[in-house]
């Protein structure tokens, strides 16, 4: 199994996939134990001393007005993590809570934590053992970090509260540290604010949309070409040198997909057949222009998210000059902010890839299709409630791109008196990436159906490709009305799996 090392600088997004996805076993660096070892050394020192430090030998937040005496302070951590592990609702996914283990253990082994090389390896042991603390939908105000998200990952730690094991099956954390020989934790100073306090949870979402979303923007480049295709529309407008004068380079590298998927098509170029058109339809003609604004927007929060990947967010933090130091690192603002803006691209991606699908449907606007691409229109209703479903996800998806971090709602006694919510705006957009993985199926399912009703015509060599690997999966082509939903499931894992693509790219090569 493959397995992933952390060190003292951070880590890469195919780093988290694999922990988070695939199952990587995690191991420590020889350099992440020794800069443990030395920020725990300062924290001791001044945990010995009088003064009293944040987050050392004081309370915390609102609290943090208290100077804790060393008789209680292991008390403290332990009851920070008890208190806060607050959540309420459903349970978060697997996935999801690997990625926010791993990145908490990113940050610890940063050395600016202060948390000890035994506390590290048992986060690394309970990742390695397949053990899923149970985190709850809500309790992250995205400030502070994803703090109650966090605390349930912590109350595995020391052996308390519930975690699924890697047999899917809920148990008490206690048992499922037993079964696989791991010594629950006893923390000490500072260590249960650390294992609280970053943005996690959020930024592991981030990730992981992004990943699903760079497969989503090529799916939506193939639908679009053989939307395009199906109305025999034009591929002119997808010439490079039109794009080149309006230089954005996610737009150029949308309209080079759509324009390889076309390579070679029989459909395209009759728009000045029987109903001449000078132009084909927005949602036709600026599919580059839509898809290419939302690259961009991905490029921009893979920068967002590589500069979070090599941060080391805690509250206190130890510097190497040994001052231990209060700060805002832990705000959520960066990660927020992309998240909701990727939120608002993939409903607008939806939005348009739904106006083609309509405009296949609709006889009026088809350029010779039958009515809702039906066999016997009248006796049958071909996809017209296939399109209902594609609506009521695009509705739901502009719904979801009201941005969370616009919000904001005071807690912790006016101290943490303005927050990120970007817990919120992650977990919207993994509904809105699920959603439009399924606005794209839809579309895929329409286009081909639309495509092999063009007797006579013959497609690209691409479109073959993907027409031939869609219905070996299962979905099924033109004919007389039948059971829709398990063709439209069908359709979603093929999208969703990448087959799609890959189909494509077995003649175009890798798309952009």
């Amino acid at each position: 199994m493959h397995t992933v090392v952390v060190g003292t600088s951070g880590v890469t997004a195919s780093d988290v996939l694999a922990v988070a996805r695939a199952g990587a076993r995690v191991e420590l660096s020889g350099e992440a134990v020794a800069a443990l070892t030395a920020a725990r050394e300062i924290v001791d020192a001044l945990a010995a001393k009088p003064d009293p430090v944040y987050g050392v030998s004081t309370g915390f937040g609102a609290l943090a007005t208290r100077h804790i005496g060393q008789e209680l302070r292991t008390r403290l951590q332990r009851n920070i993590v008890r208190s806060h592990a607050a959540g309420m609702g459903p349970k978060v996914e697997r996935e999801v809570v690997r990625a926010l283990m791993f990145l908490r253990l990113k940050t610890v082994c940063s050395g600016h934590t202060g948390v000890r090389p035994d506390v590290a390896q048992t986060m690394a042991d309970v990742l390695n053992a397949g053990i899923t603390p149970v985190v709850h939908e809500y309790g992250s105000l995205g400030c502070s970090g994803d703090l109650a998200p966090l605390s349930h990952c912590a109350l595995t730690l020391m052996g308390e509260g519930d975690a699924e094991g890697p047999d899917g099956a809920v148990r008490p954390a206690a048992e499922l540290l037993a079964a696989h020989g791991i010594e629950p934790v006893e923390l000490r100073e500072k260590e249960g604010l650390a294992l609280l306090n970053g943005t996690d949870g959020m930024l592991g979402m981030l990730l992981m949309a992004l990943a699903d979303l760079d497969t989503l923007y090529k799916s939506a480049d193939v639908t679009a070409a053989l939307s395009l295709e199906a109305l025999l529309g034009t591929d002119r407008v997808l010439a490079p040198d039109l794009h080149a004068i309006r230089p954005h380079p996610g737009q150029a590298a949308s309209a080079a997909n759509m324009l390889a998927v076309l390579k070679g098509s029989g459909l395209t170029g009759h728009h000045q057949d029987d109903a001449p058109r000078v132009q084909d339809a927005y949602s036709v003609r600026c599919a580059p222009q839509v898809a290419g604004a939302g690259r961009d927007t991905l490029a921009h929060a893979r920068l967002v998210a590589d500069r979070e990947l090599a941060s080391a967010v805690d509250n206190p933090v130890v510097l190497p000059d040994g001052r231990v130091e209060s700060n805002g690192n832990f705000h959520g603002a960066p990660v927020a902010y992309v998240l909701d803006f990727l939120a608002i691209a993939a409903a607008d991606l939806a939005s348009v890839a739904e106006r083609r699908t309509d405009r296949l449907l609709d006889k009026n606007r088809s350029h010779g299709l039958p009515p809702f691409l039906a066999d016997d229109a009248g006796v049958d209703s071909g996809l017209m409630i296939a399109q209902y479903t594609q609506a009521a996800l695009v509705s739901e998806m502009k719904r979801l791109a009201v941005p969370a971090s616009a919000d904001s709602i005071p807690s912790s006694a006016m101290q943490e008196d303005h927050v990120s919510m970007g817990w919120s705006a992650a977990r919207k957009l993994r509904t809105a990436v699920d959603d439009l993985t399924r606005v794209i199926a839809v579309e895929l399912y329409a286009a081909t159906r639309a495509i092999e009703l063009r007797e006579g015509l013959t497609p690209a060599p691409a479109t073959r490709a993907v027409i031939d690997a869609v219905r070996a999966a299962g979905v099924a082509g033109p004919g007389p009305d039948r059971f829709l939903a398990p063709d439209l499931a069908a359709a979603d894992a093929f999208v969703r799996d990448g087959r799609l693509v890959a189909a494509v790219e077995t003649v175009t090569g890798p798309l952009q």
